[in-house]
């Protein structure tokens, strides 16, 4: 209690120092913190997309039903399939159907006949859509046409990559201005009162007895600043979880309230109170040298 009391004397001795040491913390786990959020929800977003991208590969008419299991079992002998469905040339006519229910006109003079019977695929890995483009291709005989968009694939891929890698870049910046902010504010304090420091060696007090409330006073910044940094955000993100999610349908944007959001709490207080106490610690370290 005695080394907490000193601590908080300290803050309140240098309140406006204080408060950018609180604020850099509080600020930059408000922005990570976010930007889990929302990563969370792009990737919902992006895993959505990445098993929904699928190739369709029309067949030529004639086949008999040998021809089209023939296929089939060769479709289903490829990696990461997560669903093969084959559409006859009747359900292509009932979806057409269904597609232009609203014109009449579009549908009075089709028939299922001179629609094309058709297979489609899709996977839990985009990459095997173009080995499967790739290889039917050559398949002349059974094959009439083949609709793969691969710009699509290779978009959904490369903003899979940008976002991760972004969130990565930007996590590790905050902490580390959040690290260097303390570590900063720390010596600028133990700097204003070196003389109490000298006196306090000289009666005794051993380095670390006087070096204590300023590793105190780091945990205080990490722990607070982490604490309402995380609370912020959460209200924020949650407070459009509704919209949020009816712009993003079918896909959850912001999921149900479940362990992830106490889990990341006790996460960031942990990371909060650590980059506190390791930044005032080789700020206490660089500076009290008597």
């Amino acid at each position: 209690m005695r080394i907490l009391r000193l601590t908080l004397h300290h803050i309140r001795r240098s309140p406006f120092q204080s408060l950018i040491a609180f604020l850099t913390v509080f600020v930059s786990f408000f922005i990570i913190n976010s930007f889990i959020f929302i990563n969370r929800g792009l990737s919902n977003v992006l895993n959505y997309f990445e098993t929904k991208p699928e190739i369709t590969i029309f067949l030529k008419d004639g086949l008999d039903q040998a021809a089209v299991e023939s296929i089939q079992g060769e479709l289903a002998t490829y990696p990461d399939i997560k669903e093969i469905r084959y559409i006859s040339k009747e359900k292509a006519l009932s979806l057409y159907k269904d597609i232009n229910k609203d014109n009449p006109l579009l549908t009075e003079m089709v028939t299922a006949s001179i629609l094309p019977a058709s297979f489609e695929v899709s996977t839990y890995n985009p990459k095997v859509l173009e080995v499967i483009a790739q290889n039917f291709s050559a398949k002349n005989d059974v094959v009439d046409e083949i609709i793969y968009q691969k710009d699509v694939i290779q978009s959904l891929l490369s903003w899979t990559l940008v976002v991760r890698r972004s969130g990565i870049a930007l996590i590790s910046l905050f902490i580390s201005i959040s690290f260097v902010m303390i570590l900063t504010l720390i010596g600028m304090k133990i700097t204003n009162r070196k003389e109490e420091i000298k006196i306090s060696r000289l009666l005794g007090a051993s380095k670390f007895y006087v070096k204590r409330p300023f590793l105190m006073e780091g945990v205080i910044y990490g722990l607070i600043g982490s604490f309402f940094g995380f609370i912020l955000s959460y209200v924020l993100i949650y407070n459009f979880r509704s919209p949020l999610n009816v712009f993003f349908q079918p896909i959850v944007f912001i999921p149900e309230i479940s362990l992830f959001e106490p889990i990341l709490l006790a996460a960031e207080i942990l990371i909060g109170v650590l980059i506190g106490l390791s930044a005032s610690w080789f700020g206490a370290r660089r500076y009290i040298k008597w």
